[in-house]
């Protein structure tokens, strides 16, 4: 239930995956009618198969997975001409089915087949499991061709991955929830006593460490998706250096996170923070919070600047211990490499 509320609410990951398994339904069920309805092959399993497999987190990489199926009916014909030959010599299905998988994986090494190599064996399985005769040769080529090009259409004109839209997208939650999580930890900063469940926290942490995943990758795929994408767009570098500072910010509050999380522990060497240095760490961290939500505004990170400048006056001369202080070190390097990325 986390994950699907996660999906429905976070452009992320998760949302990505639901909508990459509705188009391969789609493309699935589409396979089957036209093989079925259209073209009346029988039994044309391949068909959805190819199609699913085609629905892939690019377009370029769906339409060249179409090309390469396209390419190696050579090693789909192997499959089909083993199946035929183990059915006719060997009664015994399993021993059968072994056998042709053993041998079709082989044949499909051969590095001219490239990536769609591995359909000779499992083409072969595939017969044998499903007792088709091999003298269906030709249907089970054009079930393949057809599988795959569905499944190239649906990932190219239903809801096609861009990570320009995507990356902006991800940007401005990954900005969002940052700021937001920020906020809560500095709500628990401000607590007179360590927390004693944090539970809500780090389900929010873990949210966090999910967009930050999704923009990361948003970023990766950004070249590729505009590849034969009839709807590509083109993100700037300041898009780019934005997407970058944020997911930058993630390492140190990762050590934000452990910090809160072992004070909460009480540990005899690590005491809470004495409640004035917490208000100030505080709201550093409040000021940081809303220079992620607008970066555009300089006035929260020279704010931010002047608050930390009074943290570290404060460890230069602890007042209340040196265990004390040392819970406030561990709070305030995460902060202060936090401000210094946001600087960059």
């Amino acid at each position: 239930m986390g994950w699907l509320s996660r999906a429905l609410r976070v452009p992320g990951r998760e949302r990505h995956t639901l909508v990459q398994a509705a188009k391969a339904a789609l493309a699935a069920a589409g396979a089957w009618l036209l093989a079925t309805l259209v073209l009346r092959l029988p039994q044309p399993f391949l068909a959805p198969y190819a199609a699913v497999f085609l629905v892939e987190t690019t377009v370029y990489r769906s339409v060249r997975g179409w090309v390469q199926q396209v390419g190696a009916v050579g090693a789909v014909g192997a499959g089909v001409v083993l199946a035929g030959l183990a059915g006719q010599v060997i009664p015994w299905p399993a021993v059968a089915l072994g056998l042709v998988v053993f041998v079709g994986l082989l044949i499909g090494s051969w590095r001219r087949f490239g990536e769609s190599g591995v359909w000779g064996g499992v083409t072969g399985m595939l017969l044998i499991a499903y007792g088709t005769r091999a003298a269906l040769l030709g249907d089970r080529l054009v079930e393949t061709a057809i599988g795959a090009a569905i499944g190239a259409v649906v990932n190219a004109l239903v809801f096609p991955p861009l990570s320009g839209r995507r990356l902006v997208e991800a940007i401005d939650a990954l900005a969002g929830t940052l700021a937001g999580f920020l906020g809560s930890t500095a709500g628990l900063i401000r607590a007179e006593q360590p927390p004693d469940d944090v539970e809500d926290w780090l389900g929010e942490a873990r949210e966090l460490r999910s967009v930050v995943a999704v923009t990361a990758d948003a970023m990766r795929r950004t070249r590729e998706e505009r590849v034969l994408n009839l709807r590509r767009r083109r993100s700037g570098t300041v898009l780019d250096q934005r997407a970058e500072r944020l997911i930058s910010l993630w390492p140190p509050v990762e050590q934000l996170i452990g910090a809160v999380r072992t004070a909460s522990e009480r540990e005899e060497t690590f005491t809470y923070p004495w409640p004035a240095a917490r208000e100030t760490l505080a709201e550093v961290i409040d000021s940081v919070s809303a220079a992620v939500r607008f970066p555009d505004d300089s006035g929260e990170l020279d704010r931010s600047r002047r608050l930390m400048s009074t943290v570290e006056r404060r460890l230069a001369a602890p007042e209340d211990g040196v265990t004390a202080a040392l819970g406030l070190r561990a709070m305030t390097l995460p902060v202060r490499h936090l401000l210094e990325r946001l600087e960059r």
